[in-house]
């Protein structure tokens, strides 16, 4: 049997299906709210696009102008006849191109969106070749099947070994700030999400004729992909990633020890009184609350390194702290202190985004804040009080916000023990 066999016997048998991979309307939607305000008409470019279940519904609720790629001109012919019959035949536009070689300039897009396709070329790969597609404050939207467990089963790596190496969320999100993105959003996406994509698979499977040529191997190697699912899909996932080039007016990196004095100033500049330059000084010296490496700095990108930002002094800084929810590990956002030569500038969000992103790579999962509830849900931040999370002194409801770091929904309840330097 020839290997043109194989591939046409696989085409054939996703012919017609809804999705070419886990997935849904929801979450489509949901990492498109996630993605921020788009222009009026954005230009989005989808990648990977099959069918164009993602391209119809990007045309259809952003108004956006869709450029779908992909490399089986099959499936283009079907989103072609979709979008035609959506009456979007003029807001979506089909080429036949590789995703890893592709035809467009620089700054093209407002949004790159590759839903389950950008394993074909890689991770890493996918978020170093489609970056200068960008338009300035353009996102990158993806999804990526990864372990859910630090310990798989050897039968699910062997799996998973043969066909595409699977990383940790951790790991992801390390490989994206290493690529100079900030992390919008992360998502973790519902086992419904795997029925959309199996459940018409599987009936499309049995229907199948095992005498054409290649489907018999098709045909067994779906089955196969569908058992593991069944015995061990609560060690794998897919997850949406939400990514947009970190700010370039400001460099982020983690506070040194030379740095305490600088840090100081800094907070008594920003606030009012010293008590929170006198926080993080207290906190420094708390071994089971500092955690090196969780307290980053905002430089201006023009200033030199060795002398900081205008004259000596960061931008703005972020620290995060250990603390618990109930009797689960999780960190504490606070203070979060921006120059007051820059403030408004987004010194403050960089430093923010660089420290999530940073707690993210550790693999840490849930954080909380005490704070303004109009500028923390920018970065993800929802009431905490929606999860069963609880300070432990009054405060206002809103006031109090919690993020799961790794876009799970298994999100701890209880209250919040901060740690003694609070006074709380």
């Amino acid at each position: 049997m020839s290997d043109n066999a194989l591939h046409d016997a696989f085409f054939a048998l996703h012919h017609g299906l809804p999705r070419q991979g886990p997935g849904s309307d929801a979450t489509s939607l949901r990492l498109l709210a996630a993605a921020g305000p788009l222009p009026a008409r954005p230009r989005v470019l989808d990648l990977g696009c099959g069918p164009g279940r993602s391209a119809v519904l990007l045309a259809a609720e952003a108004g956006a102008q869709v450029t779908a790629v992909d490399l089986h001109r099959p499936f283009l012919d079907e989103l072609r006849q979709s979008a035609d019959a959506r009456g979007l035949g003029d807001a979506i536009r089909t080429v036949h191109a590789d995703m890893g070689d592709l035809p467009f300039p620089d700054g093209s897009f407002d949004l790159v969106w590759a839903e389950s396709s950008a394993y074909s070329i890689g991770f890493d790969t996918a978020l170093a070749t489609w970056r200068r597609l960008l338009a300035p404050g353009g996102s990158l939207v993806m999804t990526e099947c990864e372990w859910t467990t630090a310990s798989p089963s050897a039968a699910a790596r062997a799996f998973w070994d043969a066909h595409y190496r699977l990383r940790t969320t951790a790991e992801n999100c390390a490989a994206a700030s290493a690529a100079g993105y900030a992390i919008l959003s992360v998502y973790r996406q519902p086992e419904t999400d795997w029925d959309e994509y199996y459940g018409p698979l599987a009936a499309r499977a049995d229907a199948a004729d095992p005498a054409v040529p290649g489907m018999s191997q098709a045909l067994a190697a779906t089955r196969e992909e569908i058992a593991v699912r069944r015995e061990h899909g609560a060690e794998y996932g897919y997850t949406g990633y939400v990514l947009r080039p970190a700010d370039p007016r400001w460099r982020t990196r983690p506070e040194t020890a030379a740095d305490a004095g600088l840090v100081r100033e800094l907070n008594e500049a920003a606030f009012p009184t010293p008590d929170e330059a006198d926080l993080v000084d207290a906190l420094r010296g708390d071994g089971e609350a500092w955690l090196p490496g969780l307290s980053y700095i905002a430089e201006a990108a023009g200033a030199s390194p060795a002398e900081g930002c205008g004259g000596g002094s960061p931008a703005a800084y972020a620290l995060l702290t250990r603390c618990h929810v109930g009797d689960t590990p999780a960190l504490a956002l606070a203070p979060v202190a921006t120059a007051p030569r820059y403030q408004c500038q987004g010194a403050g969000q960089a430093a923010v985004r660089a420290v999530l992103d940073a707690a993210r790579a550790r693999g840490e999962r849930l954080v909380v804040v005490l704070g303004h509830p109009e500028y923390y849900p920018r970065f993800g931040f929802e009431r905490a009080s929606r999860y069963g999370i609880r300070p432990g002194f009054e405060v206002p409801d809103e006031a109090v916000m919690a993020l799961m770091l790794d876009g799970s929904a298994a999100v701890p309840r209880g209250e919040i023990h901060c740690p003694a330097a609070f006074g709380v």
